[in-house]
């Protein structure tokens, strides 16, 4: 017995089979049926050539979804076609365009042979590679053996499968709203505020523009009403030489020089394009919010990330990887206190592997935050060559008006020891002021993780600086006469984390030094100390200390938080913590619940020594945006509110959605169900449903890396069913990927089919819906159980490989009629 299953519907044959090789022996591939033996009145009304040849397809075009090995391809028409010298036999025909995305090495594509006029890949040219249809599943599978591809990783794909993503417009945001009320002197505030991009992109190339604004409304009659696009610029990836061409204003990247704002051109090497083991970091921010508060990064007046956070210890480790230089951190309290300090995004050592070079190209003119120019031309080049395994050169130039600056050194992998770099960086210019100067600045930098000691250096860096050196940026603001000043003499930066395993805690640093030749020493450094304990019933009690002093500008800043979380039943925590300081010392008590995946919040009670405070935060991640929602109230003193949401919009030919926040610009995926709305699908954990069109974006997209989305099957309704479950995709940087799941929704019903003449489609024939989805297999009698059917669907029949006659679902599907047997009436 022979039994054929199709999800809900099954087929049992009873079969003999008469199978010969040559004259005697047995052909695998051919099934003779005896259909003496089936239980079917009508023998001779029989349709079983689906059946009849293991493997066999009907030559013609088919949708597939293409696995090759362990990696997936977007889905592809495939043809399959029957070669002259074995017409009982189908072939998949793998197209050259197919074949350039499968990501053969270029020795084996310039030996493969063609079929088909030259339009079908001659397998055998290939020894060992496997090529298997799948009608069930829609999808055709290559086993093709590693050593004719391209290095790959478990979840990187050579350039060959990136995808450029589909046309579309984007528009992506991060708003926060503020009030304010001091008690005292009876003073309001409002503040909206916000940033974000809007772009489009075309092929391969992204076509952005940065904006921000700030709309500021005081009692007191004051406002404030700012709108600015920061930055136009046109980029596209050259995955042939892994680097990104930028066009338009640009921020220069650069690991030896310091940034600065231009309009031009650069030519980067991209290590997003390298296999993620390979790939840098990027800086971190952390501090201690002494009241719900507002966090601005920005580099040269340019906000590059904006979010609202909890009252205690933060730590913001998701800033995109492509920042270098200087950041400026600004903590806006809700008591109205202001804070500000620096960070440098200090990189890992500039070490390259073995025989490849990593280079940064760029030229134009610098601009202003108004976008005017306010220099000279300019031109810079770094590069980075791995000589050994253990050994890299790097070095660079800059020179444009009266300035050129020139830097070499060399990096050095210790291996247990860690990495090591040193670079010497001498600069010429010519000022009014001060006439010829030139000096030198000296940098040494190390990384290294201490498996043994459960710690890391993540960076520790020294530079020093002489008087007279200048960089770009310097050379630019005192080239008009004006007084030179914030000359750099000294940089000290250290990342340092700790596991104590065997005393139960662990500890992290991060501390900054900055001196001045010419004004006061800049200072910030911030340690923070955790432990895990176990009291009586009560588990994995959460303790924290953190310390922090900064000192920018003459201005001092130290504070201390400790904290105790008790767990209290699940996804629930009671806690207690401090905040002390030189101005306020605040001790409260706080319920945290997450009430599920996408919600959480938070209410405290406490008290100052102004007087009693309460506070509440709650952060909702829905489809459309994440949103949170703050509120604090300090007897006396001060009341507050604060809302925050990012998300953003996509429009593309083939759906427009509001989604969920995204790297401002960056990449996201579009999944599409073919119309079934509530359908549950997810990236990296986090899940969101489809439209009522059918439509889904993830956001959780990472550029250049195999990322995976999926149909949460387990909270699937009972009439959706999903037939394929899972797809990848490899997106270039800031692409709109598009994926399309094979979804069939709707009722199930027995149904019995009869012809114009009153006969009955041959046994075996196949119903297909309005999506060409097989929706039932025909029995004896004309008898099919349906699934996937909707009210005034047209269905056709399908027997001999080809499309029969169609049949029409009632207007009206209701329990009764689902109940019992629909009789459909099959037309031409």
């Amino acid at each position: 017995m022979l039994v054929i299953k199709f999800r809900n519907y099954s087929i049992a044959l009873l079969c003999n089979f008469s199978i010969l090789v040559g004259g005697n022996a047995i052909a695998a591939d051919d099934l003779q049926f005896n259909t003496d033996v089936l239980d079917v009145k009508d023998r001779g009304n029989v349709d079983l050539s689906r059946f009849s040849r293991t493997g066999y397809i009907m030559p013609g075009e088919y949708t597939m979804t293409v696995h090759v090995n362990k990696s997936d391809l977007p889905d592809e028409p495939i043809s399959f076609y029957s070669p002259e010298s074995a017409p009982e036999t189908s072939l998949a025909c793998l197209s050259p365009e197919l074949v350039s995305k499968l990501g053969m090495k270029e020795s084996m594509i310039s030996s493969l042979r063609w079929d088909q006029d030259g339009k079908c890949l001659d397998i055998t040219a290939l020894p060992g590679t496997e090529v298997r249809g799948d009608l069930s599943s829609a999808s055709l599978y290559l086993n093709i053996p590693q050593a004719y591809l391209e290095y790959s990783a478990e979840n990187w794909e050579p350039p060959s499968r990136w995808d450029e993503g589909i046309p579309g417009l984007i528009f992506d945001y991060n708003l926060n709203a503020q009030t304010q009320r001091q008690e005292r002197s009876g003073t309001s505030s409002q503040n909206l505020s916000g940033f974000g991009v809007a772009g489009a992109n075309l092929g391969a190339w992204r076509m952005r523009s940065d904006w921000q604004t700030n709309v500021t409304r005081n009692n007191g009659g004051d406002s404030q009403n700012d709108f600015t696009w920061t930055r136009y610029y046109l980029y596209r990836a050259l995955p042939f030489i892994r680097a990104q061409l930028t066009l338009g204003e640009d921020y220069l990247a650069s690991d030896i020089f310091d940034s600065l704002r231009f309009a031009g051109a650069s030519l980067v090497s991209d290590d997003q394009m390298l296999p993620p083991n390979l790939r840098g970091y990027a800086p971190e921010v952390t501090g201690v919010a002494k009241t719900n508060a507002r966090v601005i990064v920005s580099q040269q007046g340019r906000i590059i990330y904006e979010t609202q956070v909890a009252a205690g210890p933060f730590r913001i480790q998701d800033l995109n990887t492509a920042i270098s230089g200087e950041l400026d951190v600004k903590l806006e309290e809700q008591d109205g206190t202001v804070s500000n300090f620096t960070v440098n995004s200090a990189n890992i050592p500039y070490l390259t592997r073995p025989g490849m070079v990593r280079y940064k190209l760029a030229g134009g003119r610098p601009t202003d935050y108004g976008h005017s120019v306010n220099g000279p031309a300019f031109t810079s080049g770094e590069f980075s060559w791995g000589v050994t395994n253990g050994w890299s050169l790097y070095g660079g130039g800059l020179a444009g008006g009266d300035y050129a600056a020139v830097s070499a050194g060399i990096g050095r992998d210790l291996l247990s020891f860690g990495a090591l770099s040193a670079d010497v960086t001498q600069s010429r210019a010519t000022i009014p002021q001060e006439g010829s100067l030139t000096g030198g600045s000296y940098r040494l930098s190390y990384s290294k993780r201490f498996d043994e000691y459960d710690s890391q250096v993540t960076f520790a860096g020294y530079r020093f600086s002489q008087a007279d050196f200048l960089s770009f940026r310097e050379y630019l603001d005192a080239k008009d006469g004006e007084n030179r000043t914030g000359k750099s003499k000294e940089l000290y930066t250290v990342s340092f984390n700790k596991q104590f395993r065997e005393l139960g805690f662990s500890t992290y640093l991060n501390y900054s030094y900055q001196s001045y030749w010419d004004r006061a020493t800049s200072q910030r450094y911030n340690l923070m100390v955790s432990r895990y304990v176990d009291i009586g019933k009560f588990k994995n009690i959460s303790l924290s200390a953190s310390a922090y002093r900064t000192k920018y500008q003459n201005t001092e800043d130290d504070g201390v938080y400790f904290s105790v979380s008790v767990p209290w039943g699940t996804n629930k925590t009671v806690s207690y913590n401090a905040t002390l300081n030189r101005e306020d010392n605040i001790h409260r008590v706080a319920y945290n619940e997450r009430i599920d995946a996408n919600n959480n919040y938070q209410v405290s009670s406490g008290f100052s020594r102004h007087g009693p405070t309460f506070s509440g935060f709650y952060t909702n991640r829905n489809d459309f945006a994440e949103v949170n929602v703050n509120a604090t109230h300090e007897t006396g003193r001060y009341s507050a509110t604060g809302v925050s949401a990012q998300g953003g919009a996509t429009i593309t030919q083939n759906g427009a959605l509001l989604h969920r926040s995204v790297t401002p610009g960056g990449a996201r995926l579009l999944l599409d169900t073919d119309g079934v709305p509530d359908v549950p699908v997810r990236g990296y954990g986090n899940t969101v449903k489809t439209n009522r069109y059918g439509k889904a974006i993830v956001t959780e997209v990472n550029n250049y890396y195999r990322n995976v989305a999926s149909i949460d099957v387990n909270n699937l309704n009972d009439k959706t069913e999903a037939i394929t479950s899972v797809v990848q995709a490899t997106l270039t940087g800031g692409a709109i990927g598009y994926r399309k799941f094979n979804v069939i929704a709707g009722e199930k019903a027995m149904a019995n089919i009869r012809l114009a003449d009153g006969t009955t489609p041959p046994f075996g024939a196949i119903v297909k819906n309005s999506r060409n989805q097989d929706a039932g297999i025909i029995n004896d009698d004309g008898s099919v159980y349906l699934s996937g059917i909707n009210s005034g669907e047209s269905m056709t029949v399908n027997w001999n490989g080809a499309e029969q006659c169609k049949i029409n679902v009632p207007r009206t599907l209701n329990e009764a009629n689902l109940m019992s047997q629909l009789l459909l009436p099959c037309t031409k």
